[in-house]
């Protein structure tokens, strides 16, 4: 049996998925896909999210998340690090403006390869940052 090879995400193809995915921010991350802006599309879908949890609205974002952990995971290395770098670090504004029963369940439902990550970058901040 062969094994299907999984095309590796670059930044374009990356766009073009969350074009689809986050359809409400189609013109926008047309606009910076535009300007070559990968971090300015990945902060607009962050953004989104944030909206979202405004209006409690937790079971979209977990279903987003998924979707971006599906990037992720067959991302390139700068995909991959965009995602880190401002996807996941989002992640403790989300716990910041979030409710605790709200942050449980997203937490619950994120995927484990971000729950890892997610949990890194806190030991990181407290040994560089004390918190």
């Amino acid at each position: 049996m062969m094994n299907a090879s999984v095309q590796t995400i670059n930044q374009k193809t990356a766009t073009e998925y969350l074009k689809f995915f986050y359809a409400p921010l189609r013109s926008e991350i047309i606009q910076l896909s535009a300007q070559d802006n990968f971090a300015g599309i990945i902060q607009s879908t962050i953004n989104y999210l944030r909206n979202l949890l405004q209006e409690a609205k937790v079971n979209i974002i977990a279903h987003h998340i998924m979707l971006m952990e599906m990037i992720y995971k067959s991302g390139d290395s700068y995909v991959k690090d965009m995602i880190e770098n401002l996807f996941v670090r989002s992640f403790e504004s989300f716990k910041k403006r979030a409710k605790i029963a709200q942050w449980k369940l997203l937490y619950r439902y994120m995927p484990v390869s971000f729950q890892i990550i997610y949990n890194d970058q806190q030991k990181q901040d407290k040994i560089f940052f004390g918190k």
